[in-house]
């Protein structure tokens, strides 16, 4: 057997390990490198290590340590606050709030999965004051995640950015930030017309922002453990928790102001750095978290547990992976397949449904990581609009994050408010998980990719 035949069976069987169990696919990653690397293509350990992407991970570590300090402190919940106050008494305003918010969030370099964890409680016990649709308020919750999540400074532009960015060709970070973010937005319009947004247009709703903060305590997995169970790793590792923290409601000192104050600081300052002076992420990222531990060393205890650790490990272990993978020659050999296919907006699309079906069930970070590298020989031979394509594998691979079986679908079914349904809930967002995966790839490629106006 062929060495990149080998090592795509040891792929498939990484997705499908890691589906089936509670392992980390970096880990096996790391596992499948070594044995790819060194048992059958002969490599040295050193050769093996050195597809380590070193600085992917210190964008990773700095970003989630960055957003884990902004959390502690009380920045997320001064920004949740903040938004709440702008809806004032009109119902209708609520599901958007909790989508520009989860947005925000996301942007700023939390994953989606953390986002959710964070908003699902709020918005879903709003669903339930208001007689919203939780099924509205909770994908509200989701796509906004989604929106956000492909910014420059979020977890996955800097994985796309990385990798696309070695290649070499042409690209546009701020292209893939912006397709996500109106295709996500679009969606959520669309939700928001079918799910009974329209009749919300004439209910108001009174004492808006201390139900925030009330929602956030009653209806927290932290205070209600949910009966459902769920599996996969969705875009993350999040599980449910309290998204309060300690489910107390504090007093903001003037330690807690200044600290508040200089994170927002901090992330402009990020922002403006790493964007406009096209200064490492990394770098900036940790070099911002660092001064805030400096300033108020209460807010960042237990940060450094909350950094990403199991993201970090299964992207670094998946780009590693990757790397051996070059060498066996893979990356060629599936080029080359799919270029003679002869139809290579065929190709293009075939790509974004592997990437929809595939994360639906497992990692839309481990997909990402596995299949853009595939991709790139292939798009540049010019024969599809490159940008184009990963703007529609990009789309494709994280909308489907609404399924019940990944974590961020499974996050708004624990949230489900009680005296619901739980059985019919799920079968909802399994329903719409199912049309998303059908419809999402086909829409992001006749947008995207057929034009070729990317």
């Amino acid at each position: 057997m062929s060495a990149p035949l080998l090592s795509i069976i040891i792929l498939a069987a990484m997705f499908l390990i890691a589906t089936l169990l509670p392992i980390n696919m970096g880990a096996l990653a790391f596992v499948g490198a070594f044995l790819l690397g060194a048992v059958v293509l002969g490599m040295e350990t050193d050769d093996i290590i050195a597809e380590f992407p070193g600085g992917l991970f210190l964008t990773l570590v700095g970003v989630t340590y960055l957003f884990a300090i902004a959390q502690n402190n009380g920045t997320i919940d001064l920004l949740v606050q903040g938004a709440v106050k702008l809806v004032r008494n009109r119902v209708a305003l609520i599901p958007w709030v909790m989508f520009l918010i989860t947005a925000v969030i996301t942007a700023v370099g939390a994953l989606g999965p953390a986002a959710v964890a964070i908003m699902a409680p709020v918005a879903l016990g709003f669903a339930a004051r208001h007689k919203i649709s939780p099924l509205l308020m909770g994908m509200m919750v989701v796509h906004g995640a989604q929106a956000g999540g492909f910014s420059p400074i979020a977890v996955y532009g800097v994985i796309v950015n990385d990798i696309v960015g070695e290649s070499g060709f042409e690209y546009s970070p701020l292209a893939v930030f912006l397709t996500s973010f109106i295709f996500n937005l679009l969606i959520a319009v669309a939700l928001f017309v079918v799910l009974g947004g329209r009749t919300l247009m004439s209910s108001r709703v009174t004492e808006f922002v201390e139900e925030a903060a009330e929602a956030r305590l009653s209806v927290s997995p932290g205070v209600r453990r949910s009966d459902v169970a769920y599996k996969g790793t969705g875009s993350g590792t999040y599980g449910p928790r309290d998204p309060a923290g300690d489910g107390a409601v504090a007093t903001r000192t003037r330690e807690d102001r200044v600290s508040q104050g200089a994170t927002i600081l901090g992330l402009v300052a990020l922002a403006v750095v790493a964007l406009g002076f096209s200064v490492d992420v990394g770098f900036v990222a940790i070099t911002v978290a660092v001064v805030l531990a400096l300033i108020s060393p209460k807010a960042q205890s237990g940060a450094v547990n909350k950094i990403a650790w199991s993201t970090v490990l299964l992207i670094c272990g998946m780009l590693t992976f990757v790397g051996v993978l070059e060498a066996a020659g893979t990356i060629d050999y599936v080029s080359d397949g799919v270029a003679s296919l002869g139809m290579p907006l065929l190709a293009a699309l075939l790509i974004c449904y592997i990437g929809a079906v595939v994360s639906a069930f497992a990692s839309s970070t481990a997909i990402l990581a596995a299949l853009i590298p595939l991709a790139i020989p292939f798009l540049e031979t010019g024969a599809v609009g490159a940008v184009g394509v990963v703007c529609a594998l990009a789309v494709s691979s994280t909308i489907v994050d609404v399924s019940p079986f990944s974590t961020n679908g499974a996050l708004v079914l624990a949230n489900a408010p009680e005296g619901t349904d739980k059985e019919r809930f799920y079968r909802q967002i399994l329903g719409y998980g199912a049309i998303v995966v059908v419809a999402g790839p086909i829409i992001a490629w006749l947008v995207l990719v057929v034009p070729g106006w990317l």
